[in-house]
């Protein structure tokens, strides 16, 4: 089969079921990717407060110091999704939509060894907050979107779940989060796709009311109407290359872009993998649909592997990236890439903006995604997937880009 033309063709495989008719009565974000909804779903009752925030910086630096690194290794490598019983992957899934209430702790500092630094590369630290939950599907998030002005969210987490609602500023600083909902993400039929085994979704694009949400382990892209719909919108599987869907387990797509009008390459889903490398030992990506469909690669230096990405204004590619060494720890990093590089058998590559390693205050950073603020500053969103784990954390950072 080969890689769809023109627009993103819906898959009518009948193995996976039709789209149904629509749900009515239910509005969710409409207009533009990210666009501030005319009406947020409704309100389930809250959740019970939970405990204290479980920093686990120091923890991680003794497993780093007293086993080579393999623990964290092992953690940011997924275990619990790769060999979880199914009852284990169905305790962090959610089964409804709930409103939940999410803690805030403000993080004052990025630079853990010089607090007083700002700029960090091409980009200026605005501020960032530790999230956490007594809700215990809160967590393991691989993406997120934002609306135009940065406050209204979407995000997913890797066991099949949305979750939406809004950032609090006080000026240019986050302070909180509001608003909150978790649902399940559903299948043609309205359950949840977890119930099929589709749990690992880790990627997201916006194109107008379309959702795309991309799941890793079984290499599908599921396409929603979430501009009708929200949260329950019901998903239908688009086609997508043969390599795509040959992608290795756990390396698979972990990045969806959908390119807007008036950019090159407008009207193509941008899709790339984390690590699944082609015979150059490139990182592989595809341009689906469009009006030119095909594979590309993304050049993979330094050991980096791929965790998302996300377009400027002007319509640059950054990418966001991240490593583990036994020695070194952790190591994130952001590359700008011109989009029009973007074409088949391309393979890409550009500069490095910004890099952190655990001497800054950073996690399993997973999303990314850009605004731009009041004041005309380009913004950068980054979240990170703490795997449901007590060594890891919730991360929501923001930086200014700094075009010098």
């Amino acid at each position: 089969m080969a890689p769809p033309t023109g627009a993103v063709e819906q898959c009518t495989d009948p193995a996976l079921g039709a789209l149904p008719p629509p749900l009515r009565g239910r509005v969710g974000v409409g207009g533009a990717p990210g666009e501030t909804p005319s009406s947020w779903p409704p309100t389930p009752a809250p959740s019970p407060q939970g405990g204290g925030e479980p920093t686990r910086r120091a923890f991680i630096a003794g497993s780093l110091a007293l086993c080579g690194g393999a623990l964290l290794s092992s953690v940011l490598a997924h275990p619990a999704l790769a060999q979880a019983t199914k009852a284990e992957l169905d305790a962090y899934s959610v089964t409804a939509a709930e409103r939940i209430e999410v803690r805030a702790r403000a993080i004052e500092s990025f630079d853990l060894r010089d607090r007083a630094a700002r700029r960090f590369g091409a980009l200026q630290f605005r501020s960032g907050l530790v999230l956490t939950s007594s809700f215990r599907g809160f967590g393991g998030l691989s993406a997120l979107r934002l609306d135009p002005k940065g406050e209204r969210f979407v995000a997913v987490s890797d066991r099949g779940s949305w979750f939406t609602g809004r950032i609090v500023y006080n000026s240019t600083a986050m302070t909180a989060l509001a608003d909150v909902e978790a649902a399940p993400i559903l299948g043609a039929d309205g359950q949840p796709l977890t119930r099929r085994k589709w749990y690992d979704s880790e990627s997201l694009a916006f194109d107008g009311g379309t959702a795309y949400v991309g799941y890793e382990r079984v290499n599908q892209i599921v396409k929603f109407d979430y501009g009708r719909d929200g949260v329950q919108a019901r998903g239908q599987p688009i086609i997508v290359p043969p390599a795509l869907r040959k992608l290795p387990n756990n390396k698979g797509i972990e990045t969806l872009v959908a390119v807007p009008k008036g950019l090159p390459l407008a009207g193509t889903l941008i899709a790339i993998s984390e690590r699944g490398l082609d015979a150059e030992r490139n990182i592989m990506g595809f341009l689906i649909g469009g009006k030119t469909p095909g594979a590309f690669a993304v050049r993979r230096t330094e050991g980096y592997d791929i965790s998302d990405a996300a377009l400027l204004p002007a319509g640059d590619l950054l990418i966001l990236e991240r490593k583990f060494s036994w020695l070194e720890g952790v190591h994130i990093r952001i590359r700008r890439i011109a989009l029009a590089s973007l074409a088949p058998g391309a393979i890409v590559d550009g500069p490095a903006l910004f890099t952190a390693d655990l001497g800054h205050d950073i996690d399993n950073m997973e999303g990314i995604d850009v605004h731009r603020d009041a004041a005309g500053d380009t913004v950068l969103t980054l979240l990170s997937d703490d795997n449901f784990s007590m060594l890891q954390r919730t991360l929501l950072l923001q930086f200014t880009l700094i075009e010098d």
